[in-house]
């Protein structure tokens, strides 16, 4: 099995509804998004896949993020956008646009600072 992974960052505000405490507060981070994805195949050539589909695949969706509070954003309206939930919903975002063949979303990591990070994958 190979894994092929990548690592983004990306800068944005939000704020956390319902929590008891500063971050009900507007604030930001950097965000730092690591995506990997798994093959058990090789092209013809020895690639798993190329990194730059990967990445361009990331960047497409990290745009709509960067820079932007991202509790305005329709689809974090319901709840909030943790690093929890970006995770989960990068993970799945991601799957839509990479899932294909053998090559199959791992797993998405989302850290705020060089000291909190999460990890989402599905069984």
């Amino acid at each position: 099995m190979f894994e092929i992974e990548i690592e983004r960052c990306f800068s944005a505000a939000h704020q956390l509804r319902g929590y008891n405490g500063n971050c009900s507060n507007l604030h930001g981070h950097n965000y730092r998004v690591t995506v990997t994805v798994r093959s058990n195949e090789l092209d013809r050539i020895g690639i798993a896949l190329d990194f730059r589909k990967l990445k361009q695949a990331l960047d497409s969706l990290l745009e709509e993020y960067d820079h932007r509070n991202l509790s305005e954003l329709p689809e974090f309206q319901e709840i909030n956008p943790t690093s929890e939930v970006l995770a989960r919903t990068i993970y799945r975002r991601m799957g839509e646009k990479m899932n294909e063949g053998p090559i199959r979303v791992w797993k998405v990591r989302v850290g705020e600072s060089d000291s909190s990070a999460v990890t989402y994958f599905e069984d």
